[in-house]
């Protein structure tokens, strides 16, 4: 392992000043730590903010939801207000990790964490993500597993967060702090498609803290979940995945709120699928005809054609299973 210096942050000024410097936060280290130990990340600091005041769930005041950056993901899909508010996040955290990783792993770091794409965690493999102008052993190897939407030449390697796609389909924004000062982005626009530069994930700038997560106020009643389909049925990523919530007032759906994972280099919204839905009574025909979209520019690679089917199929089954057949 590269040596590295460790350093323990009492308050977030602190801790903005230390990553200033090029530090890395660290909370509960599920990620980090592991590429550390493969030689794929070594920072020269690691600024442990573990302690900072960020592990609140609160309702806000516009009826949203906030969810602290240090919350633990097992915190988060117990919490009475995300399990009746919005089960999409609490499903998509509970089938995202065994139990003890979920009681270690925060919010903060289940979005930021890396992809879990063999050739950038294989260090003899040509990666553009992990060493930029190296090349992507993954276009031409094998790439089962791989992005079918999003990618580009350089990179199509997927994002593997389950919550993040239940986040990106409720329209959810990150709270950051940094150097100056405070600012938020749609969840959308944090985490970023590889294009040309694959080695730039999130669009955070030097030094800046994620502090929290917040699920806007949505209509209600709203109902919601996530489907997640893998090669087995535990501490797997999924091959596809799907995050969906529905607004049905008298009968017609006046509000649809879906996502894919496991197919995008970044949790991939379907707002063709959404616009589909909106205005229509639930019913069988509608789930499939509006899941045909789901796979609208796809490009699949020579391993992984099956994922467009597939796509198709998970939002159909979960768009059934949260909008009923009727």
């Amino acid at each position: 392992m590269h040596p590295f210096t460790y350093t323990r942050a009492a308050s977030t000024r602190e801790a903005l000043a230390a990553g200033r410097r090029g530090g890395r936060y660290i909370a509960g280290g599920t990620t980090l730590v592991d590429l550390m130990r493969d030689g794929v990340e070594h920072p020269d600091t690691v600024i442990d903010i573990s302690t900072l005041p960020l592990d609140e769930i609160r309702a806000t005041e516009r009826g949203g939801l906030r969810l602290g950056a240090l919350v633990t993901m097992a915190q988060a899909a117990a919490h009475p207000k995300v399990r009746t508010l919005f089960p999409v996040v609490s499903q998509a955290l509970e089938l995202s990790a065994s139990a003890q990783l979920r009681n270690m792993a925060t919010i903060g770091g289940n979005i930021m964490q890396r992809t879990r794409c063999t050739y950038f965690r294989d260090i003899t493999a040509a990666c553009n993500k992990r060493d930029p102008g190296a090349g992507c052993a993954a276009r031409d190897g094998y790439n089962r597993t791989h992005a079918i939407l999003g990618t580009s030449t350089d990179c199509v390697a997927t994002h593997p967060s389950d919550a993040a796609v239940a986040f990106t389909a409720l329209g959810a924004s990150v709270h950051l702090v940094g150097p100056d000062g405070e600012r938020h982005l749609p969840f959308a626009d944090f985490l970023l498609r590889p294009g040309s530069t694959p080695q730039r994930e999130q669009a955070l700038q030097r030094g800046e803290l994620i502090t929290g997560v917040e699920i806007p106020a949505l209509p209600r009643p709203l109902v919601s979940g996530y489907l997640k389909v893998r090669d087995r049925q535990s501490y797997e990523f999924a091959l596809t995945s799907a995050a969906v919530a529905l607004h049905v007032r008298r009968g017609v759906i006046r509000e649809a709120k879906v996502a894919a994972g496991g197919v995008g280099t970044v949790p991939w919204k379907l707002p063709a699928v959404e616009d589909h839905l909106v205005g229509e009574r639930p019913s069988a025909a509608l789930w499939k005809a509006a899941a045909q979209k789901a796979a609208a520019g796809a490009r699949p690679l020579a391993h992984n054609r099956f994922k467009v089917e597939l796509l198709k199929r998970t939002v159909e089954r979960q768009l059934r299973i949260v909008g009923g057949t009727k």
